[in-house]
């Protein structure tokens, strides 16, 4: 998702001897397995529902939870016999978890029968959080003393479709509760701080999670929740949260928080946090700030700024303070920073220069100038922020559209895919002063399928809005690059790769086979040191680190794209996922977790998982980068 520049020295692929001999993945012997993996990443329902009815029951589990990746709405009914049918209970499981990832209203119809008519405890857990994930009303009639943990993930599922009425708040307090189990008392709390509503009845319930739970990851997201109640009892309790709580990712969750009030009363309390001792914390206040921040107090916070030693931090506060005072002198200030920035550093300027349209000839110049990707990208941006601001002046449009027309000419994909939505927008009209659009053909020609499709897209619709015409729908990434099963096959059941960063060291378990064609994937770009020296381009405190862009903006790819893959596996803490633009079009960028992200579940491909170097990933910064990456083989002996 972002990018800088900066290249260490280029480090080949290394092979790490481990101690034992390891067997080989599932696929290493089993061709049916091979077969299931490849039909589903063709998405072959009819194939693969052949296998529905196998002798084995593991292949037949195989089978059905492609669904969960395929989600054809046409198979539901298949799916449906299988749930009610098959003997073995971990089939009937893998289609509860398909028919949950495959939205229909038929599903929630089957799912909702199927609870009265499970006997199986374990399956039952499966289908009635299933139905969470498809439902638009939630309105189960389980018991919730007996189905806890399942009862709260559903309640959490359906919330965060806006399928949970406020009337069931009351049963997610109740799972709270401390005789109940982490992953029960985790659900409840990711209910209240997602999607339920009207959450202030259950105060009391919400606070005593957030201030006392044994599990961070339980205060973490109870503590989120508190955002959602702006009471005096809720604001002294994160208070408290930020003076006590030994996790940073907790105070992060209490400094979110503090945006849901007036920014006179949070003022104090953020510009203290500015100064926690781990930096995630400042950063995640600085955003706030620059959130919620009001004229009186710019002169408070741009003298803080002044004094920041991060530059990330120093970035956001002078956005802020730009958002709501122009002040020539503070633009200087931001400017003579600008001079002698780094590329990331540079591109946070750029976006606290945007908040005043009087800065507009500077950053077109960065535009059409700049020579960092990151920079121009970011310059872009600033530009079309500026051009839908309230403040800008329509007598610039012509001068605007002759610097976009340069701009998309010099063929940057990220520069034209930003300009050309521009131009596109109606509510901007660029009708009235652009009279020769041959220029946006023109670009379309040096454009790479696939690798510039958000660029090629974004021209499709400049072109229809010239055109007066409707822009054309955008095309579903085409099947453009099957598994590579020879390189599957030479896995070791276990396999474990060491990412070395500038930062430290983090070693991953791969997950062959759960998702072949993402780690085969990773694996091939391996080989080819492609990760090597790349910026961690996004770093979302308490959320992700993001990396595998070779531009360093976060828009950039390769010019294909792989399938995603959704197995029974959640996000969890050091969770290790392909970022993506929707449903099969990952690549190359892929981010590690810093603590449970159930949002993203069945929604984000998880190949991997950190088994040992947690602490780095918690202190990437943006702009530190991978510097190799080493496979470990396993030694026969």
């Amino acid at each position: 998702m972002y990018r800088s520049l900066l290249a260490l020295s280029l480090l080949t692929l290394v092979f790490v001897s481990c101690s034992k001999e390891e067997s080989g993945n599932v696929f290493k012997k089993d061709q049916t397995s091979i077969k299931i993996a490849d039909l589903q990443d063709r998405r072959a329902s009819d194939s693969l529902q052949v296998f529905f009815t196998h002798e084995n029951p593991s292949i037949r589990e195989r089978a059905v939870l492609a669904f969960a990746s395929v989600q054809d709405s046409a198979s539901v009914g298949k799916l449906s016999n299988v749930l009610s049918s098959d003997a073995d209970t971990t089939v009937r499981i893998a289609a509860a978890i398909a028919l949950g990832q495959t939205r229909s209203r038929e599903s929630e119809k089957v799912l909702q029968e199927a609870i009265a008519k499970e006997k199986a405890d374990n399956v039952l857990n499966a289908i009635i959080e299933a139905y969470g994930k498809v439902t638009r009303n939630w309105d189960l009639n389980v018991d919730a003393q007996k189905y806890p943990e399942a009862t709260a993930w559903s309640l959490y599922r359906a919330s965060v479709n806006n399928a949970v009425p406020a009337t069931k708040n009351s049963i997610a307090s109740s799972l709270l509760g401390s005789n109940y189990s982490d992953n029960t008392r985790l659900g409840a709390a990711h209910f209240f701080a997602r999607g339920a509503k009207e959450i202030t009845p259950q105060f009391s319930a919400i606070a005593k999670s957030a201030l006392n739970d044994k599990n961070t990851d339980v205060r973490m997201a109870s503590a989120s929740a508190l955002r959602k109640i702006t009471t005096d009892s809720s604001f002294n309790t994160l208070e408290k949260i930020l003076s006590s709580d030994q996790d940073y990712r907790v105070r992060i969750s209490a400094v979110r928080g503090l945006q849901a009030f007036p920014f006179e009363r949070s003022k104090n309390l953020l510009l203290k946090a500015l100064r926690d001792k781990n930096v995630n914390v400042p950063i995640a206040a600085s955003e706030a700030i620059k959130a919620t921040i009001t004229e009186p107090f710019w002169i408070d916070v741009a003298n803080v700024a002044s004094e920041t030693k991060n530059w990330r931090v120093q970035a956001n506060l002078y956005e802020g303070v730009l958002k709501v005072k122009n002040n020539k002198g503070i633009i200087d200030e931001v400017i003579a920073l600008y001079k002698n920035a780094s590329p990331y550093q540079k591109r946070g300027l750029l976006y606290a220069l945007q908040q005043q349209p009087s800065t507009a000839s500077f950053i077109q110049q960065e535009l059409l100038n700049a020579q960092d990707i990151v920079v121009k990208s970011s310059a872009a941006e600033a530009l079309v922020f500026i051009n839908k601001s309230k403040g800008f002046n329509a007598s610039q449009k012509k001068n605007f559209a002759d610097v976009y027309q340069k701009a998309i000419a010099a063929g940057d994909p990220t520069v034209i895919a930003t300009i050309s939505s521009a131009l596109a927008d109606s509510t901007l009209d660029y009708r009235s002063v652009v009279t020769d659009y041959k220029f946006l053909a023109d670009a379309k020609q040096k454009l790479v399928p696939v690798k510039d499709d958000d660029a090629l897209t974004a021209l499709d619709r400049a072109t229809a809005y010239f055109e007066k015409r409707k822009a054309p729908e955008r095309a579903k990434p085409a099947y453009n690059h099957p598994i590579n099963w020879s390189r599957i096959k030479e896995i070791p059941a276990d396999q474990h790769v060491t990412v070395f960063t500038t930062k430290g060291k983090i070693r991953m378990r791969l997950l062959t086979e759960e998702a072949p064609g993402s780690v085969a994937n990773f694996l091939d770009l391996v080989e080819k040191n492609y990760f090597n020296n790349h910026y961690f381009h996004r770093v979302v405190p308490n959320f992700v680190i993001q990396v595998g862009d070779h531009r360093g903006d976060g828009s950039g790819g390769e010019d294909y794209s792989i399938r995603s893959e959704f197995t029974k596996h959640k996000y969890t803490t050091g969770s290790v996922g392909m970022a993506s633009s929707g449903k099969d079009t990952e690549g190359t960028q892929w981010f590690i977790t810093h603590s449970p992200t159930p949002h993203l579940d069945g929604r984000y491909s998880i190949f991997a998982e950190v088994v040992d170097g947690m602490e780095t990933v918690h202190a990437i910064e943006v702009g530190d980068q991978i510097t190799k990456v080493e496979v470990e083989k396993a030694a026969k002996q």
